[in-house]
């Protein structure tokens, strides 16, 4: 099998000004790809999801090594497989899922593999899960984006970053169950556990957010209430069921909350991404309940805890990533749900743009304007 060229969205450097459709940290350039090596594969992209993952790395609030290969939440075909890789066919429709999981370390031998060891290694590292890089650029190598590198017409990435999926379903549509509705439902049905008649709140309505009020829309949670700076992200989760909705700019935001809850929700989910927001969520929390938490601030952002009140009023904070999934056991679950008319994911989608477009949709994620654009090919 010989090397393949592709055009790819590459950063290679983090912190431009904005507007980024004028700054451009993203580079349209023509890599070549190595062929798929031992369980891997090599994945033809029809649609990738912009994400605040991937803004955090613009923007450098996400240190990551540089240059990279962007993208992490999208859906493909099998383009060509690699020694050992059986269980997929050439043509099979899949979904990327950017924590690879090696099945054997300790997080994975439990059940839990969005917490694999080696996964979040290679990670960090900008490799894959086997190790090393398969994109490069006239010889030098590039770094992949949490082993997807999907802002691209083409990606090699582990056999342990796929998860096959239902062909009916479009790919518009698929890419965003590869983080939005993994991240999001899961946190309410894996991270919370949520149960039916349990009141939930919701801080924070980007496309993970939203997600989370899905989630626990068909969990049978009531009252669900959203809580956003945006008028227009308010209007959005009121019409995907029965939501009350709070703009957390209002003075008297929690004690909203706490009158609709009758003192405090019984699960809060934070998905802003912000120690404020983490704060007010954990207000928003019962004497007894549990405060969620799947935004990721940068690095060095710290929570003050009040450990009198977390003991004596027995709080639970957890974190959780990825939603604390099983990919294999999630993902077909939520589109099964989701073609039952009970996840209308489809929802949350605000349009699709090319690629040549990419960094004029970042500067509308950052000013809040969409909650997820799609990247066609």
């Amino acid at each position: 099998m010989s090397p393949i060229t592709a055009r790819a969205a590459v950063l290679r450097q983090s912190g431009a000004a904005r507007p980024y459709a004028d700054s451009r940290p993203l580079g349209l350039e023509t890599v070549t790809l190595d062929p798929p090596g031992p369980g891997e594969v090599r994945v033809a992209i029809k649609a990738a999801g912009l994400c605040h993952s991937d803004l955090s790395v613009i923007n450098g609030d996400r240190p990551r090594p540089l240059p990279m290969a962007l993208g992490h939440e999208a859906a493909g075909v099998v383009e060509a497989l690699g020694e050992g890789v059986s269980d997929l066919a050439i043509g099979d429709p899949v979904v990327m899922v950017f924590m690879p999981s090696c099945g054997h370390c300790a997080p994975c031998a439990e059940g839990r593999p969005a917490l694999c060891e080696p996964g979040a290694a290679a990670n960090g590292k900008g490799e894959l899960l086997s190790g090393g890089r398969r994109v490069f650029r006239e010889g030098e190598p590039l770094n992949h984006h949490l082993g997807c590198s999907a802002f691209a017409e083409r990606a090699v990435v582990s056999r342990r970053s796929l998860v096959k999926i239902d062909p009916a379903l479009s790919f518009e549509e698929a890419a965003l169950f590869g983080c939005a509705v993994l991240t999001g439902v899961g946190a309410v049905v894996n991270t919370a556990q949520v149960r039916a008649g349990q009141s939930v709140v919701v801080v924070g309505l980007g496309g993970v957010g939203l997600a989370s009020v899905l989630g626990a829309l068909a969990c049978g949670a009531s009252p669900v209430i959203a809580v956003d700076l945006s008028d227009d992200k308010l209007a959005l989760a009121s019409t995907l069921g029965p939501v009350h909705t709070v703009n957390a700019a209002d003075p008297d935001a929690v004690d909203q909350v706490r009158a609709l809850t009758h003192g405090g929700a019984d699960v809060a989910i934070e998905m802003a991404g912000s120690v404020r927001a983490l704060e007010a969520a954990g207000k928003m929390t019962r004497r007894g309940g549990l405060t969620v938490t799947a935004g990721l601030p940068p690095p060095d952002a710290a929570l003050p805890v009040n450990v009198v009140s977390l003991v004596g009023e027995e709080r639970t904070l957890k974190g959780s990533y990825i939603g604390t999934c099983v990919p294999s056991r999630d993902i077909p679950r939520y589109v099964a749900l989701y073609r039952q008319g009970r996840l209308p994911v489809d929802r949350l989608m605000s349009g699709t743009i090319p690629l040549e477009d990419i960094n004029a949709g970042f500067d509308r994620l950052h000013a809040g304007e969409v909650v997820r654009l799609v990247v066609t090919f």
